[in-house]
């Protein structure tokens, strides 16, 4: 019975397989450098009972939220206007693919050097490197949109409001949940560096000195714990957003 229902809930079958991997790795190499779950799992504990992980989590995941909201806005905005308007982007399409192509590392220590190892030279980092990956995504989107369902609005007088909600908005939700999920993962990478290199807390930081103790038991529950909590936003936010914005959809 027990099995049965394990084979019809594969997600947790899979996570339980993927444990007793680790479990019977760990336990063959027998080394500090791959601790056992359980080990790890004490660590995880015993920082959440002290608080420390719940307050280097919460500066992280206050960074994370600051910096994707106004990379997804401006990302947004000039996706928009880069997919309503072919010679603004001709002139800016360069722009974008240099901008892609520069590596965060590069924009992270170039923001550090230029704004000092500020909160604000921080978030300015993450959004550049964010910003780019919006503008293409959207742009994309905008010049997917159905040209008739357009023009039949614009018959109807909808209005520019009205077309934007129950025309335009629902045709782009697909490409901006996607820049969302990817953009969660791709944002909170750039976070960690950023404050492993120029912060004094927060998980990135915080890594940074468990690297240096070569304390890999830390390491991976201040990643887990991370991990949990953008799992739980995925669960709880995003798949339950989609659900209800793809109703329109026959």
């Amino acid at each position: 019975m027990l099995f049965g229902g394990l084979i019809k809930n594969l997600p947790t079958l899979s996570l339980l397989v993927f444990l007793a991997v680790w479990q019977v790795l760990a336990v063959y190499l027998h080394s500090n450098n791959l601790p056992t779950p359980q080990n790890v799992a004490i660590v995880f504990w015993q920082a959440c009972v002290t608080g420390q992980i719940p307050f280097h989590l919460g500066i992280t995941l206050l960074r994370l939220i600051v910096s994707f909201s106004i990379a997804m806005l401006l990302g947004c905005a000039i996706g928009i206007a880069l997919g309503r308007n072919k010679k603004l982007d001709a002139f800016f399409d360069n722009w974008l693919v240099i901008f892609l192509n520069i590596p965060a590392l590069v924009t992270i220590i170039l923001c550090y050097v230029w704004f000092g190892l500020t909160e604000s030279a921080a978030i300015f980092a993450v959004v550049i490197n964010k910003v780019p990956n919006v503008v293409v995504t959207i742009r994309e989107g905008v010049r997917a949109l159905d040209q008739g369902l357009l023009e039949m609005a614009q018959s109807y007088r909808f209005g520019k409001r009205k077309t934007l909600v129950h025309v335009v908005w629902p045709q782009l939700f697909p490409y901006l949940m996607g820049v969302t999920r990817s953009g969660l993962a791709l944002v909170w990478k750039i976070i960690l560096v950023v404050e492993l290199l120029g912060r004094s807390n927060g998980i990135g930081y915080q890594l940074h000195l468990f690297f240096q103790l070569f304390d890999v038991a830390s390491i991976l529950a201040y990643t887990i714990a991370f991990v949990a909590v953008i799992q739980l936003l995925e669960i709880a936010v995003l798949k339950p957003l989609e659900k209800r914005a793809q109703h329109w959809r026959r």
